[in-house]
């Protein structure tokens, strides 16, 4: 798929991850329709981009407002070919100081959302001639980690819906991936030190640029992947650089 011929809706879209892949294919001129429900940051960045960026409010966990966003789509691109699920929310705490109501918040927005995101774009991708979806999911989707209970398990979901999907999806040319960022830089992560990536490979926190160039690769190039995760972590889940040492 060539940029610009990308027609996308993009979930979280107004900061972070989102806005930097919304700039990234608005200026290979793909049609993008930002979409969030920070409507302030969300309206400013689509009118920065010019005539073919929108910005529509979308609570990712309403269909109905799926159907809204999926409708202004056709509407305003001529057609939808591709979605970049990248809405998400953090929790803090354990599995045993977590609290139903937080749990079932981001399973709601992390998960129902790509759920209904998929849902709703799908018939158009299908009338659109084929696809392809991006599923934002995480590091935290290949492996464990403390203290964050409901998010792990969310996007763990994400992975599994993602290869579902993929398998659902394929005979209507349209592919499905997940992504599994690392720590990146991103308003989601401001309260987290940067030592936290200090011993893997690359010791730093990654940039939303450098996840937008992921998925524009997903859209573009990596036309034979499907159901597959794709990793842009600064090797985190390779392992530590501490060396084993003997007593």
């Amino acid at each position: 798929m060539n940029p610009s011929d990308i027609r996308i809706l993009i979930t979280g879209g107004a900061r972070g991850i989102g806005a930097a892949t919304a700039r990234l294919l608005a200026g290979e001129g793909a049609h993008v329709l930002v979409t969030d429900v920070l409507d302030d940051e969300g309206g400013a960045l689509a009118d920065s981009l010019g005539p073919k960026v929108r910005y529509t409010r979308l609570d990712v966990t309403d269909p109905g407002a799926w159907a809204a966003a999926v409708a202004l789509a056709q509407e305003a691109f001529g057609g939808l070919n591709a979605l970049f699920n990248n809405a998400g929310i953090l929790a803090f705490g354990s599995v045993t100081d977590t609290t139903i109501e937080d749990f079932r918040r981001v399973q709601d927005i992390n998960v129902t959302g790509v759920f209904l995101g998929m849902q709703a774009c799908a018939p158009a991708m299908r009338a659109a001639g084929g696809g392809a979806i991006v599923n934002n999911s995480s590091t935290a989707g290949l492996q464990g980690y403390a203290g964050i209970a409901a998010y792990v398990a969310s996007k763990w979901a994400v992975r599994g819906l993602t290869k579902a999907a993929a398998l659902d999806l394929a005979r209507d040319g349209i592919r499905v991936v997940s992504l599994h960022p690392g720590p990146i830089r991103t308003p989601m992560t401001e309260n987290i030190p940067d030592e936290t990536a200090a011993g893997q490979p690359l010791p730093r926190f990654g940039e939303p640029d450098e996840v937008a160039a992921m998925v524009r690769f997903l859209l573009c190039e990596a036309t034979y992947s499907t159901g597959t995760e794709f990793v842009i972590d600064g090797g985190a889940t390779v392992g530590r650089l501490e060396p084993v040492t003997a007593d």
